[in-house]
């Protein structure tokens, strides 16, 4: 395995508006609890892997994905607060668990309008659940485009 830079970034998951992790509806995304991110709120349907890495576990209700990147770095792709309760409508995965992704690879297609109109919110949350390898971190917010960066990272 080839030496990995210290200096990394992630790439937006899907197109629409960055927010911060704090402004999601959804106190245990908003605490900070399950670690540090950012939230996307989507305008497109389509969901990609923010960064090359490995399925450690893909729900089988398609709304959420846990990558372990190359560099050690464990994330969270969680699309839509509560969606786990539409037991998979709106939701097409495109990756399962053991499958290796590189940035931009499709994880899902998930309907963000039937899902908001069924009640929920269709943001997608990007967490770093061991945000103790991370040295600093800068998030552009603000409107984005689908696999731009978004997130630049050191790691320790």
């Amino acid at each position: 395995m080839s030496n990995i830079d210290k200096k990394q970034t992630l790439l937006a998951t899907c197109s629409g508006e960055v927010i911060k992790l704090e402004d999601v509806c959804d106190e245990v995304f908003s605490s900070g609890v399950l670690g540090k991110g950012f939230a996307i709120i989507p305008s497109d349907n389509d969901f990609f892997s923010p960064i090359n890495g490995k399925i450690s576990n893909a729900y089988d209700t398609g709304h959420a994905y846990m990558i372990t990147a190359e560099d050690g770095l464990e994330l969270l792709v969680h699309i839509g607060i509560n969606t786990v309760e539409l037991d998979g409508e709106f939701f097409s995965p495109v990756v399962k668990a053991g499958m290796s992704v590189s940035q931009g690879d499709k994880l899902a297609y998930a309907d963000a309008s039937n899902i908001l109109s069924r009640g929920y919110d269709p943001v997608c949350v990007v967490v770093i659940t061991n945000p103790e390898k991370i040295e600093q971190f800068k998030i552009t917010y603000g409107k984005i485009d689908a696999k731009s960066p978004v997130m630049e990272y050191t790691l320790k």
